[in-house]
C-alpha cells in the first residue's frame, strides 16, 4: 500500500471518530439546549469532519491511481526487457508469459513507441515481435519479411504496404 492511500485512509478514520466523539459528547452533555446540540454537531461535521474525511478519500483515490500507473509501468518495463533481451519474441507467448490480452500487449507496444524507448517491428502476420536498432531501421528500404516497400504510416510507425508488417522508430 503506498503512502497517500495509508494517509488517506487515516484521514477518514480520524474524521469518523472526531464526528462520533463529538457527537457523544454533544448529545450527552446536559447543560446544552437541544437546538445548541445540533449546532454544535453541523459546525463539526462541516468545519472537521467533512474536510478530513473528503482529503482522505482524495488521498485514496489517487493512491490508487498511482498504484495502477506503477503496476502499468512495471508491466511495460517487462515487455521491453523481455523484448530486448530475446530479439525476436511470439506476440502469443508474451502476451501469456505476462498475462495479459494480445490487444493489451498491443497497447503496451504502442505506448512505449510513443515513449520513444522501443524500436523494432511487429509482423502481424507471423505474430512476431522483433527488436531492432533503430539505425537499422531508418536504413531499409524493404520489409525484411516480404520484400516490399515500407512507407511511413505515423509519428514512429513505418509500415510496409503488402504484407501488413509495423517498424517502429524511436
Amino acid at each position: 500500500m503506498n503512502s497517500s492511500r495509508l494517509v488517506g485512509i487515516l484521514l477518514i478514520v480520524i474524521g469518523l471518530v472526531i464526528g462520533v466523539v463529538a457527537a457523544v459528547w454533544l448529545f450527552t452533555n446536559e447543560g446544552l439546549e437541544p437546538s445548541a446540540r445540533i449546532l454544535g454537531l453541523g459546525i463539526a461535521l462541516l468545519v472537521i469532519v467533512a474536510p478530513l474525511v473528503g482529503g482522505g478519500i482524495y488521498l485514496t483515490t489517487m493512491g490508487k491511481q498511482e498504484s495502477n500507473q506503477a503496476a502499468e509501468a512495471a508491466k511495460q518495463r517487462q515487455l521491453l526487457n523481455t523484448v530486448l533481451s530475446r530479439g525476436s519474441v511470439p506476440i502469443a507467448d508474451v502476451a501469456i508469459e505476462m498475462q495479459i490480452p494480445q490487444e493489451k500487449l498491443r497497447d503496451m507496444i504502442y505506448a512505449l513507441v510513443g515513449l520513444g524507448v522501443f524500436s523494432g517491428y511487429i509482423n502481424w502476420d507471423k505474430g512476431v515481435l522483433y527488436s531492432s536498432e533503430a539505425s537499422k531501421l531508418r536504413e531499409m528500404t524493404k520489409c525484411p519479411n516480404c520484400g516490399g516497400e515500407i512507407t511511413l504510416a505515423g509519428k514512429g510507425v513505418a509500415k510496409c504496404r503488402f504484407c501488413g508488417t509495423e517498424f517502429f522508430l524511436s
